[in-house]
């Protein structure tokens, strides 16, 4: 039993927060999201990843107009590796950031609109030494850009 006001209204503010939530679709995703991530972010090698998500779309290497920022060489400690990425690539609209050796390769995507600076940062955790790729989606094309980083510390449990 509810006894006060203020018991009361917030009971009902919460109802009215959840049945507002439950309505739009915020409290739960939708099944085909979560087969998406978890396909996406799943223990998989790095090429079967990038099948995945690119469905043999053709990868453009490109390396004028994507920029490393704050990626070393070598990494003291793979638990924190700093990575920022600018691309001067008109109408971006995906980066997707890879590590190849890690259980999970896929690292981070960030969805961007195409009125936007294409800049993004992040913090790696990276297994061992490997390759850091760097997808940039741009006007329907993939380009890539990959930076061999050492890690001197192992961050994925090592």
């Amino acid at each position: 039993m509810l006894n006060s006001r203020r018991k009361f209204l917030t009971s009902i503010c919460s109802v009215a927060a959840y049945s507002l939530s439950l309505a739009t679709g915020l409290a739960h995703a939708s099944l085909e999201n979560v087969q998406w991530l978890n396909k996406s972010f799943s223990l998989s090698p790095y090429d079967e990843t990038i099948e995945h998500l690119f469905k043999g779309a053709k990868l453009i290497d490109n390396h004028n107009k994507i920029k490393f920022e704050r990626l070393p060489h070598v990494a003291e400690n793979g638990a924190i590796v700093p990575i920022k990425i600018i691309s001067s690539f008109k109408n971006v609209t995906k980066i997707y950031i890879f590590v190849e050796k890690n259980p999970h390769p896929l690292s981070a995507e960030f969805n961007l609109s195409p009125s936007v600076a294409a800049e993004v940062s992040a913090r790696l955790r990276m297994a061992k030494t490997s390759a850091v790729t760097v997808i940039v989606e741009a006007d329907g094309k993939f380009y890539r850009k990959t930076k061999k980083v050492k890690v001197a510390i192992g961050g994925c449990g090592g």
